[in-house]
């Protein structure tokens, strides 16, 4: 009697172990349904693409930047697609030629960015705190929206798109090229954030002579917020088209550097702090 009752006990444990076996995981799964079907439900996305960008340092930025600068040597037929792509909202960055692409943004600054309407006063604050640091001497006028022209552009790593900077280019206007250009600003590339300027040209008073490298480089970097950077040794006089150069380098992305040269074009008065 007792054998027959274990018998039937160890018989029920197995045919419940089969039915939940077999109708178990359905009605967990109605059961789960219940709490989702017919009700909102909110989940927040984290989108990388041409309109997101992650912090980075800045190190990176200035590294992106001036990789992406560097793309700027594409045949006009790649670069006008590249800024077609750049107008596109739903930019498809497996189109782009190339690891790192330098493009014009036709939709604007998103809500975040400097705009169009306050770029030149940004500028003129960035010149300021240049003046005070004595990287550029005070002559150097301001610029206006009558004189100057400012196009936002982003610097997107193709590879990486959540790895990208926005900075506004301001340029002396195509219709001042016979304009008294002294102790004016040629160009510069601004960052759309935070306003500091990256790379700079600009008419000025001083000599070669008068011009300290080490001093406006450390105080360049002070400034943009950089690692201290290191001399870059080469011997070649080549390296630019004047003689009047030293260049410097700081730490990028990963085994990736970026040389920064201040140099000066004699005849012209004009120096200048360029990313490569």
């Amino acid at each position: 009697m007792r054998n027959t009752a274990r018998y039937f006990a160890v018989f029920l444990i197995v045919a419940l172990v089969i039915a939940v076996s077999i109708w178990g995981p359905e009605a967990l799964a109605k059961y789960k349904d219940k709490g989702i079907l017919d009700e909102p439900h909110i989940e927040l996305v984290m989108e990388a693409g041409e309109g997101y960008r992650y912090q980075m340092n800045a190190n990176e930025k200035l590294y992106i930047l001036s990789r992406c600068i560097e793309s700027q040597v594409l045949s006009e037929s790649e670069q006008n697609a590249l800024t077609f792509y750049a107008g596109n909202a739903s930019l498809d960055y497996e189109e782009l030629d190339g690891s790192y692409a330098f493009v014009r943004k036709y939709n604007g600054p998103s809500g975040k960015e400097i705009t169009d309407e306050q770029i030149y006063t940004t500028c003129n604050e960035g010149l300021a705190i240049l003046k005070e640091l004595d990287i550029l001497p005070r002559e150097v006028s301001d610029v206006t929206a009558a004189s100057y022209n400012a196009t936002l552009y982003s610097a997107i790593d193709v590879l990486e798109p959540r790895n990208n900077v926005a900075v506004w280019k301001m340029e002396l206007s195509n219709s001042q090229k016979n304009a008294d250009k002294e102790n004016r600003l040629i160009d510069a590339y601004i960052d759309a954030d935070d306003g500091k300027i990256y790379e700079f040209y600009a008419r000025t008073p001083l000599l070669w002579r008068d011009i300290d490298t080490d001093a406006i480089i450390g105080a360049w970097a002070d400034y943009m917020g950089l690692d201290a950077p290191t001399a870059y040794e080469s011997d070649n006089p080549l390296l630019e088209t004047t003689p009047y150069f030293k260049k410097y380098v700081f730490p990028g992305m990963g085994e990736g550097r970026t040389i920064v040269t201040v140099g000066y074009y004699e005849g012209i008065n004009e120096v200048f702090l360029k990313i490569s």
